[in-house]
């Protein structure tokens, strides 16, 4: 099973397309955001999942960073 939290690659604009549950939940330029988005879809003191793998995969870059490549 995969994670239900995803933070796709950085964009050449820069931020992070993020899904969860396989819903686009918006672009993410930073942290904050990433635990906005997950607060709006019903998950609070989330911080601590970002980086455990069964909640969040983040995909083509690290973890954390948000810039353009």
């Amino acid at each position: 099973m995969s994670a239900p939290i995803v933070v796709h690659r950085p964009s050449s604009a820069g931020g992070r397309a993020v899904t969860i549950n396989g819903e686009i939940a918006g672009l993410a330029r930073d942290d904050s955001d990433l635990v906005e988005f997950l607060r709006r879809a019903g998950l609070y003191d989330c911080e601590q999942i970002l980086d455990d793998p069964q909640w969040t995969e983040w995909r083509g870059g690290r973890a954390h960073r948000y810039e353009a490549a």
